[in-house]
């Protein structure tokens, strides 16, 4: 595996211009894929396959969140069911963790119905994929994403964020080909805002014009 970790200028503008610096730093293969985290590492993505001209997709994992402090996640599930959990998992009763993982589920479901509406994943078996996101925290997302993407095919994985804690890559190692993170930080606590001059929500909006715009042409302008 190979691993890169640049020093950008800090912090950055907002997820586009993170997704621009990322591009910088990553070397799609021919026939690569550009999948973005629902909702703000589809904006990251977007940059990256506007900048490459490679095809957009989104993929949909949820956080599941501690029932006493639902910003502490026990993991993270998919739209397929892959599941992670993280050690906040541990002290949690298996039914009552069950229940929050299925009901998380089922919320990744309705988002990616309202991101995709009649529009179909693109293929992603036997090509190279990147998945974005716009900031690695407890890794469970983006571990969840990647199990995803091994699980439908696809022949190289290449995980990448702007910004990580420094002991991500030990977490990531077994589930990508490659890891690319511009900031890697000892910071404690750790938040990924603190790394952007704007980070606000990102709308269903947002995304769906994101990957309307790739859908129509608008990322072939550097092809690998």
């Amino acid at each position: 595996m190979r691993h890169f970790w640049e020093r950008p200028p800090l912090p950055f503008a907002d997820r586009h211009a993170a997704g621009l610096a990322l591009a910088h730093a990553v070397h799609p293969q021919p026939g690569c894929i550009v999948l973005g985290i629902a909702r703000g590492g589809v904006l990251v993505a977007g940059a990256i396959a506007q900048h490459w001209g490679l095809d957009l997709d989104v993929i949909v994992v949820r956080k599941v969140g501690h029932p006493l402090q639902p910003e502490l996640a026990i993991g993270a599930v998919s739209v397929h069911g892959e599941a992670v959990t993280t050690e906040h998992a541990a002290a949690i009763p298996p039914a009552l963790a069950n229940s929050l993982f299925e009901r998380a589920r089922h919320e990744a479901q309705s988002l990616e119905q309202r991101l995709r509406g009649n529009t179909q994943p693109l293929p992603v078996g036997d090509r190279p994929v990147i998945v974005a996101d716009d900031g690695i925290a407890t890794a469970a997302s983006m571990i969840c994403a990647l199990q995803s993407v091994r699980h439908r095919g696809a022949s190289f994985v290449t995980a990448a964020a702007p910004v990580a804690p420094y002991d991500a890559a030990p977490a990531l190692r077994p589930y990508c080909d490659e890891l690319v993170v511009l900031v890697a930080t000892h910071e404690t606590p750790f938040a990924v805002g603190r790394f952007y001059l704007n980070f606000g929500e990102v709308s269903d909006d947002e995304v769906r014009a994101t990957l309307a715009n790739a859908r129509a042409g608008k990322n072939k302008a550097n092809p690998p």
